[in-house]
């Protein structure tokens, strides 16, 4: 291997995370064409798990309502779409290279359902939902949503490769702001996250950074040549950030490459399903209040919440206000 490699694993599921990572997942489902209100058609349905899955969806597929607490979702859909419906009163539909960053802080419960939008054509899904820990500081913090369109996230296309700079400076490229609460927000801890795509015969040059940050490479297609050291894909490579690092692709199918980069946290972490807590002391404390309380009355009609079928992307917020992509 070379200095800059310091070691490769095959990919598990959900992929490993490192400090502050907790995990990522990589969901990839060719749904057929919808049924005219967003779910699978009645005669689709016995076919789940030939290319889809309705996860925990009943006609629409998707994640209904459930609670987080103490880490943030970094929710990337590259194509389809997502409906979020959360107890904030906040709806959204977004996708087609969409990010939404999700703070849950001291708690929110949110749905992240998945509608068939066309009718005439199946209805490919590819996301990333990557789960960031909180420093202990932000685990009470107040819940945010941020969204980051696609027509505003900074992309570098250059010797046949495209960089998507979801967070953390690519050279010049600076990205998008994180969420206020997130370790993200500051600068000094590195964070990067970084979408890698390279054709054949592309070539990226990683930026270096300081001793202290880890940094990590998901192949999970193609097969990636990191300075001599070459990885097929459903594998990781853990960098050595302050080398630097180039990565080339030799064959003829495409490079694709999730990279995660930060100082970590080094905080204890107590994680039991939907909460990431410091201690067993706060996660009893969690577990407890939400099961008295919950996160505040559920605002919408159903837990597996969706929005019109002829609404496009857009947030709206529980004052009214709408937001929607920026133009062209």
């Amino acid at each position: 291997m070379t200095q800059s490699v310091i070691s490769t694993k095959p990919l598990e599921s959900p992929w490993q995370g490192l400090d502050p990572f907790l995990f990522a997942v990589h969901h990839v489902d060719n749904y057929p064409a919808g049924d005219g209100r967003l779910g699978i058609k009645p005669e689709d349905r016995a076919k789940e798990g030939q290319g889809w899955r309705m996860y925990h969806g009943e006609r629409v597929p998707g994640f209904p309502a459930h609670p987080h607490r103490g880490f943030e979702t970094v929710s990337i859909v590259l194509k389809g779409y997502v409906d979020h419906a959360d107890s904030l009163g906040v709806g959204a539909r977004y996708g087609q290279g969409d990010v939404q960053w999700l703070t849950t802080g001291g708690g929110i419960e949110h749905g992240e359902m998945f509608p068939l939008v066309n009718t005439d054509k199946p209805n490919t899904m590819e996301m990333f939902q990557i789960w960031l820990n909180l420093p202990p500081e932000g685990k009470s913090a107040n819940p945010a949503f941020e969204m980051f369109w696609a027509e505003e996230i900074p992309v570098i296309e250059k010797d046949g490769t495209k960089v998507t700079v979801i967070a953390g400076a690519f050279g010049d490229v600076r990205p998008l702001a994180p969420p206020t609460d997130s370790w993200a927000s500051k600068p000094e801890n590195e964070l990067a996250i970084w979408l890698i795509d390279i054709d054949k015969g592309g070539s990226i040059t990683l930026p270096t950074a300081s001793m202290e940050a880890l940094r990590r490479a998901y192949i999970y297609e193609g097969q990636a040549n990191f300075d001599g050291n070459v990885l097929p894909a459903n594998h990781l490579a853990n960098l050595d950030a302050s080398r630097v690092t180039t990565i080339r692709n030799d064959r003829d199918q495409r490079v694709r490459i999730l990279l995660l980069q930060s100082k970590p946290i080094e905080a204890p972490v107590v994680a039991r399903g939907p909460f990431v807590l410091n201690t067993n002391e706060e996660m009893i404390e969690t577990v407890m209040k939400y099961q008295s309380e919950g996160y505040g009355r559920w605002p919408w009609p159903t837990r597996a919440h969706t929005h019109d079928p002829d609404e496009g992307r857009f947030i709206r917020y529980p004052d009214g206000r709408r937001v929607t992509p920026p133009a062209g």
